[in-house]
């Protein structure tokens, strides 16, 4: 491992080209300077600088060390900041997953204004749905949990609030065969047609869904985005978060059903683990407590 003199040294005859200018950089005497390069040779066994020109100039080895010795400067200077960062009670990193029906662009206005803040704690922002979104905080990969669905499950140290209820709404294409049917629409003529979901991501077996009945097909998407426009296409028939499809239900590109088993709002939670409680996640968790950011994230974005 270098020195951080030595450090300073490769890298200022790196950039000079001289000892005496890389002297004068250091604010040393430029026999100082020619005797640390000397000794730098020797502790590498290896001729770094070729002295044979008017500029002074990197022989190959030289080159390689010293481009591995900035690098070196760099990371040493970064584990200062993190070292300091952590000691400050700033974590390293905050890995917030949030479950898939939440919209990301909500969340843009909150990560500048974290920004803001200077705190060079590393941000990572997943998702995951259903299911998914507790087990991400059950095996560690997340930090906080934002717009999880069902109740808490058990999990050691977890701590929980309210983020806010959601509202649904069944919906199908105005070409949809369902589109026509008496109401309320009863299971027996659900069965007929296929229900678009968006699929559980939990690694776990007790995987679950929301508005299948037993033995009716079914399309997977990969988010509420899809799904909603896979249903808007006829693709398929389901339930959709009423504030989101409000203005496709307005101009017709959907048509809402009213069912015979209709479904409960869904109650959505921000969730993390007690025992690794830092500053940023204090912050986060603060944020999210505001009634007006509440209600963005769980109304999301009007599509039209």
């Amino acid at each position: 491992m270098l020195s951080a003199d030595e450090l300073a040294l490769l890298e200022a005859i790196r950039e000079s080209g001289s000892l005496s200018r890389a002297a004068a950089r250091l604010g040393k005497a430029p026999s100082t300077v020619s005797h640390a390069a000397r000794q730098l040779e020797a502790r590498f066994d290896a001729l770094l600088f070729d002295r044979r020109r008017y500029r002074l100039q990197l022989t190959p080895a030289g080159h390689l060390l010293a481009q591995e010795a900035a690098r070196l400067m760099l990371d040493v200077s970064r584990l200062t900041r993190r070292v300091k960062q952590v000691a400050g009670g700033w974590e390293d990193r905050l890995w917030i997953v949030t479950d898939e029906i939440l919209e990301f662009e909500t969340l843009l206005p909150v990560i500048h204004a974290f920004d803001a803040l200077a705190s060079g704690v590393t941000l990572r922002i997943t998702h995951e749905v259903l299911t998914g979104t507790w087990d991400a905080l059950r095996d560690g990969r997340a930090d906080l949990v934002v717009g999880a669905t069902n109740e808490p499950p058990v999990i050691p140290g977890l701590r929980w609030f309210e983020l806010g209820v959601m509202e649904w709404v069944f919906a199908v294409a105005p070409h949809h065969p369902l589109a026509r049917a008496p109401e309320p629409v009863d299971a027996s003529a659900l069965l007929q047609h296929r229900a678009v979901v968006v699929a559980d991501t939990s690694r776990r077996l007790e995987v679950r869904g929301y508005g299948v009945l037993g033995g009716q097909p079914s399309l997977a998407v990969p988010s509420m985005h899809a799904k909603i426009r896979a249903q808007c296409d006829g693709l398929g028939v389901g339930w959709l978060p009423h504030e989101r499809v409000a203005g496709l239900l307005a101009r017709g590109a959907l048509v809402e059903k009213r069912m015979a088993d209709p479904r409960e709002p869904n109650l959505l939670y921000v969730a993390w683990r007690g025992d690794h409680q830092g500053r940023a996640l204090e912050w986060w968790l603060a944020q999210l407590k505001h009634e007006r950011l509440a209600s963005r994230l769980v109304k999301g974005i009007a599509l039209a």
